[in-house]
């Protein structure tokens, strides 16, 4: 994503999404001296997190801020380029969000948007929603709900980001390698990361929850080595647009 945004000196980037904002830190060396990165997410303990981080860091040429990403507060024409790493495919209106990103960018603009592929190759987020299907804890989710998956049609992202006035350049699709020390490292990070398996677990009882983890487990024993470690393939499809 980096490298196909190719942020230049003095550049102002706004980084949508960006939970504890890993990306747009990697942006930020690409735009100095004189630029700037706008690092925003809709949620307030996002920021904060990504504010701490850049604080950590000691990094300059950044702001943070709260924004809902279908409905910026930022003017016309106010940035060089957008960055978006996994989250338009989790906002209500997708399309707000396209028309958005043309807005506030300046003429001939760029944005990089990240989202996942299917759900067949990206077992490692799937196992557990898998599992929980088959034990009838959840039903198959709504294809047009907010979620990881949401686009991952290609002719469905392409339509949702030309619906803006963006124009595509390149879908290019990226291998990701899922790697954790144990199973149970894997388990501990999905459940910090997956929103649907929180919401899950909340109303199972321990021995329903205990019962959902063997079965994901499961689900992933094709990728569990030797040493115990876990190696899962991922695919994201990742979109370099320009706007009119």
């Amino acid at each position: 994503m980096v490298e196909l945004l190719d942020a230049q000196p003095g550049d102002r980037v706004l980084e949508l999404a960006a939970g504890p904002g890993e990306t747009g830190i990697k942006v930020l060396p690409r735009i100095q001296p004189g630029g700037e990165l706008i690092s925003t997410d809709g949620a307030p303990e996002m920021v904060e997190a990504a504010r701490r981080r850049a604080d950590e860091l000691g990094l300059t040429g950044v702001r943070f801020g709260v924004e809902n990403a279908s409905a910026l507060s930022l003017s016309d024409d106010a940035v060089d380029r957008v960055v978006c790493r996994f989250g338009i495919m989790l906002v209500p209106d997708m399309e707000a969000v396209a028309s958005e990103i043309a807005r506030v960018l300046r003429p001939g603009g760029t944005t990089v948007l990240a989202v996942w592929a299917g759900t067949s190759v990206n077992p490692w987020m799937t196992a557990p929603g898998k599992a929980a299907m088959d034990l009838g804890y959840m039903e198959p989710p709504d294809h047009d709900a907010p979620g990881p998956f949401r686009l991952s049609d290609p002719k469905r992202l392409r339509a949702v980001v030309e619906s803006g006035g963006l124009a595509i350049e390149a879908i290019e699709e990226v291998p990701v390698s899922w790697v954790a020390g144990s199973l149970d490292e894997w388990w501990e990070t999905t459940c910090d990361t997956s929103r649907m398996l929180t919401l899950l677990t909340e109303r199972l009882t321990p021995e329903e929850i205990e019962q959902l983890r063997e079965r994901a487990e499961l689900n992933l024993a094709e990728f569990v080595q030797e040493d115990g470690s876990v190696a899962a393939p991922g695919v994201a499809r990742v979109v370099l647009a320009r706007s009119g």
